[in-house]
C-alpha cells in the first residue's frame, strides 16, 4: 500500500496511525479529522477538565517526540467516500486517494429537540464543549442533568464538587441497568442520594423554558424544574452518515468482522463507529470505551495490511471505568445476559464493592466500587477465561 488515509483524528484514529507504524508501514500516512484539535483524551472532559483542575496541555494524546511521519488535516470533515477509487471527499471539496482507508470518526452527542439557539444547554462530548460548559459551571446556579449514564453522572458529581444545586433526569425507573443491570445500576446510583443530589427516575423530558436562555426543564408529568444550566448526556449516535452510498454496510455504525473489516475491500472501522462482531456470543457490538479504542485498532490494522490474510484473534472484554463522588467504578464484561450478580467484596451500602456477573455459574462482567486491586485481578481472570 502506497497511501492509508484514517479518518478520524482522535483515540482510535491515533491509535490506529501508531499501529500502522508499529506494524512496518512506511508509505503516506494520512489522517483526516474534523476538529482543529490535535487528538486528544476526552474522559477527563467531564471529570478533571471541567472541574478546572486539568489544563489542556494535560489532555494531549501525543507525546512530545512522537513523529509518525503523517499528513493531518485538521479542520477538515470528511463527506464522502468513493468505493471506486477510494477516495475520500472532504467538506473543503479537496479528496484524498488511499489504497487502504480506517473509519475512524466516532460519534457524535444526541442533541434535544427544541433546543437549538437556547444558551444555557450543553452537551459534552469534545473539548470545545468542554470549553463551554465549565465556563457557565464556574459561575454557579441550578443544573439539570438531562440523563442519568455515566456522562450525566459524571457532569452532575463535578457540578455537585464545584458547589451548584444539581438535579438529575433519567427517563428509565433505574440509571445505568443498560450497562449494569437493575440491580447494581441501582447501588451506583445511589452515589446521588448520598451527596444531596436531586435524582429523578421514571420520567421524561417534555421541553425546556425560556426565551433566549433557558429557565428550566418541562418533565413529561406536569412538573417545571428551574434551571441555570442544563446538560444533555442522552448518548451519542455514530458519525457514519458521510458513507452513505459508498458500499460499506451500515448499522448501528459501521458493521464489521472480528478484525475490524468493513463490507468493502481495503476498508476498516475502529473505535466509537464501529459495530464489530463478537465471536464469543456470535452477534455484532458497538462498544464507546477509552480501551476498544485504543487497543482495537492493532487487529483493524493487521487485517488491513494483511488484505484479510490473517485470522482475526478474540478482542479481550470491553472495560470502562469512571469516576464519581470519589469513588472509582470500574467495569468489565457485559452484563447483559448474565443470570445472576453476587457480591464478592465489600458491602453495597458503603459503595465499596466487588459484584460477579454470571451466567449458566460462569463469569460474564465484574463491577468494582473503590476495589482496583481485587478488580484488577477479577478482569485477568475475565480475559483468560474468554480468550
Amino acid at each position: 500500500m502506497r497511501t492509508v488515509a484514517v479518518v478520524g483524528a482522535s483515540l482510535a484514529g491515533l491509535s490506529a496511525a501508531r499501529s500502522l507504524r508499529k506494524q512496518g508501514y512506511d508509505g503516506r500516512l494520512v489522517v483526516i479529522g474534523d476538529e482543529l484539535h490535535r487528538p486528544y483524551d476526552r474522559p477527563p472532559l467531564s471529570k478533571e477538565f471541567l472541574a478546572g483542575t486539568l489544563g489542556e496541555t494535560e489532555l494531549a494524546l501525543e507525546t512530545d517526540d512522537e513523529d509518525l511521519r503523517a499528513e493531518w488535516l485538521l479542520g477538515s470533515r470528511a463527506v464522502g467516500l468513493d468505493r471506486t477509487q477510494r477516495t475520500v471527499r472532504l467538506a473543503d471539496g479537496h479528496e484524498v486517494r488511499a489504497d487502504g482507508v480506517v473509519l475512524a470518526t466516532g460519534a457524535a452527542a444526541r442533541t434535544l429537540p427544541g433546543s437549538e439557539g437556547l444558551s444555557g444547554v450543553h452537551t459534552l462530548r469534545t473539548l470545545d464543549d468542554a470549553r463551554a460548559l465549565r465556563d457557565e459551571l464556574a459561575r454557579g446556579g441550578r443544573l439539570v442533568v438531562i440523563g442519568g449514564g455515566f456522562i450525566g453522572a459524571e457532569v452532575a458529581s463535578t457540578a455537585y464538587a464545584l458547589g451548584l444545586d444539581v438535579t438529575v433526569v433519567e427517563v428509565a425507573p433505574t440509571p445505568l441497568a443498560g450497562p449494569l443491570g437493575e440491580t447494581m445500576g441501582a447501588v451506583v446510583s445511589a452515589l446521588h442520594a448520598d451527596h444531596g443530589v436531586r435524582l429523578l427516575c421514571g420520567v421524561g423530558v417534555k421541553g425546556l423554558s425560556g426565551q433566549t436562555r433557558v429557565d428550566a426543564v418541562l418533565l413529561e408529568d406536569g412538573r417545571s424544574l428551574p434551571a441555570d444550566i442544563v446538560v444533555v448526556g442522552v448518548g451519542a449516535s455514530p458519525c457514519v452518515q458521510w458513507l452513505d452510498g459508498s458500499g460499506v454496510e451500515l448499522d448501528n455504525g459501521v458493521k464489521c468482522g472480528a478484525d475490524g473489516r468493513t463490507s468493502l475491500a481495503g476498508v476498516v472501522a475502529v473505535g466509537d463507529c464501529a459495530n464489530w462482531y463478537d465471536p464469543r456470543v456470535g452477534f455484532h457490538r458497538r462498544v464507546e470505551h477509552w480501551t476498544g479504542a485504543r487497543e482495537r485498532p492493532d487487529a483493524a490494522v493487521a487485517a488491513l495490511l494483511a488484505r484479510g490474510a490473517a485470522a482475526p484473534g478474540v478482542p479481550r472484554p470491553p472495560y470502562f471505568w469512571s469516576d464519581q463522588y470519589g469513588v472509582k467504578i470500574q467495569f468489565v464484561g457485559h452484563a447483559a445476559g448474565a443470570d445472576s450478580v453476587t457480591v464478592e467484596a465489600g458491602a453495597t451500602d458503603d459503595r465499596d464493592v466487588l459484584a460477579v456477573y454470571r451466567r449458566a455459574g460462569d463469569p460474564v462482567a465484574v463491577l468494582g466500587m473503590n476495589q482496583p486491586r481485587l478488580f484488577t485481578r477479577w478482569r485477568k481472570q475475565l480475559a483468560a477465561a474468554m480468550s
